[in-house]
């Protein structure tokens, strides 16, 4: 037995799970001399949704938050999660953009990159790995958890010792949905634990109100870190809260070493930043009640929200339950991918498109033949081959590594950018969101020659998830 140690995500994946990734730096900083003396294992503070936040919303340069906040949290691992070849945005890139991403976010300050693929194909994580270990980042690979047929024990236990033998510094278990539950959790760890040598890391939310239980559960099997989220945006969509897991683990052989009472100074401040996003509409208290329907239809909760909206506008909210039920179905003939971005918006709009055009895959968006192409990586299980007719015809499907149909892109990016770039980075930002990139940049310059630059860019209404 030993210490539990600590990854908050207060400065990301708390305020991406419950305000759609809206905190601002300037609601970071003031907290930040408190959090440096906690003495967590890391801070979450970059990657997921918030570069494109960061530029979509906030007229921030993603770059300059990571390097301000390296200079505020002198003492405190800095942590980012990466979609593998996905980088940050929703295709896939070629090798060398990949490399140089992970170069650049070391370089200006990150130090663990944890790395994850939506359908676990290590293919898809490979690039990414390398380059965390070439350019001197500690390399976290996570494993996307999911409950299926074949997501049994065994392929996790095998999955991480594939991963482990790819150069994984860490392995997570990515819980994005919260469907791991508190005994499963203790089978998994232990058996983990047994099988490989590296760190075993564990991410969990806390939208079925399982998640306190699930991190003692593996806690007690002997997890080496787990996340967890502050209070005032800890609990709900986000992580299990972190102080209450700290003063249970006190006095016990788990116990965390951490200050309760810098957590408690730290939680005044963004108790007062969470009542602003409340303020403004941004954060909505449902995302703190508990919800069953995790439990019952697998499906994680921004999934559910982005299926309410997209029936809402087709004036359909009545066949909510109807598109809840045709999830797992849909999720089956594809091949049991596992529900996060990019996977879960594709298999929830199929599977709204199979019930409001009354015939199952009638309607097929570009992203479901993408996916059952093979363009996304090699799913988890065997396709539907009567459906993968419906939905791609005879198109051929890619057995290969995806990425590898794909040129050197660097190149191409630095000079569709030029006339913008005022640093290296931003030939990333507009390789990842060129649209959303430029118009940043073109606000960025109308500021610097002292225009308003709100004359240039309407506020767009689509919530990275």
């Amino acid at each position: 037995m030993a210490k539990v140690q600590i990854t908050d995500t207060i400065l990301r994946d708390a305020h991406q799970s419950q305000a759609a990734t809206r905190m601002r730096l300037e609601d970071m900083l003031p907290a930040c001399e408190i959090l440096d003396k906690v003495g967590y294992y890391s801070l979450e503070c970059w990657g997921g949704a918030t570069f494109d936040s960061c530029l979509r919303f906030l007229d921030e340069d993603p770059w300059e938050r990571l390097r301000i906040l390296r200079k505020a949290l002198p003492n405190t691992k800095l942590q980012m999660l990466l979609r593998g070849q996905n980088i940050l945005g929703y295709k896939h890139y070629a090798d060398d953009v990949v490399d140089e991403f992970v170069k650049k976010a070391i370089g200006n300050g990150m130090d663990i990159i944890r790395i994850f693929d939506a359908l676990n194909d290590p293919r898809n994580m490979e690039t990414a790995i390398n380059a965390t270990k070439k350019h001197g980042g500690i390399c976290e690979v996570a494993m996307s958890y999911t409950v299926s047929p074949v997501h049994t024990e065994d392929y996790f236990v095998n999955l991480a010792i594939k991963l482990e033998r790819m150069g994984a510094d860490t392995i997570c278990v990515k819980d994005m949905a919260n469907l791991l539950l508190p005994y499963n959790a203790f089978s998994l760890i232990k058996k983990l634990k047994k099988s490989v040598k590296v760190p075993i890391h564990l991410h969990t939310h806390n939208t079925s109100g399982t998640g306190d239980m699930t991190l003692m559960k593996a806690i007690e099997a002997g997890v080496d870190i787990v996340d967890t989220a502050l209070s005032p945006l800890g609990n709900g969509t986000s992580q299990p809260a972190t102080e209450p897991l700290v003063a249970t683990l006190q006095g016990t052989p788990y116990d965390t070493g951490l200050s309760l009472e810098l957590m408690n100074e730290a939680a005044k401040h963004f108790r007062g930043v969470a009542d602003k996003l409340k303020k403004e509409g941004i954060l909505d208290t449902k995302v703190l009640s508990v919800d069953v329907n995790t439990l019952l239809y697998q499906v994680p909760g921004g999934m559910l929200s982005n299926l309410l909206n997209q029936l809402k506008q087709a004036n359909a909210s009545d066949k909510f339950y109807e598109v809840l039920a045709e999830v797992p179905r849909v999720r089956e003939d594809f091949g049991y991918p596992p529900l996060v971005t990019p996977t879960s918006q594709i298999v929830g709009t199929q599977a709204v498109m199979n019930v409001l055009s009354g015939e199952r895959y009638k309607m097929n968006p570009k992203e479901s033949q993408g996916l059952m192409r093979g363009e996304y990586g090699r799913l988890p299980a065997k396709v539907n081959e009567e459906v993968r007719r419906k939905v791609i015809g005879d198109s051929p499907v890619i057995t290969g590594r995806p990425a590898d149909a794909l040129e050197p892109e660097m190149d191409k990016y630095r000079a569709e950018c030029a006339r913008w770039m005022r640093q290296d980075e931003d030939a990333l930002s507009y390789a990842l969101f060129p649209q959303v990139a430029q118009k940043f940049f073109e606000k960025r310059e109308a500021k610097e020659l002292g225009i308003d630059g709100s004359l240039l860019k309407k506020e767009e209404k689509v919530m990275p998830v």
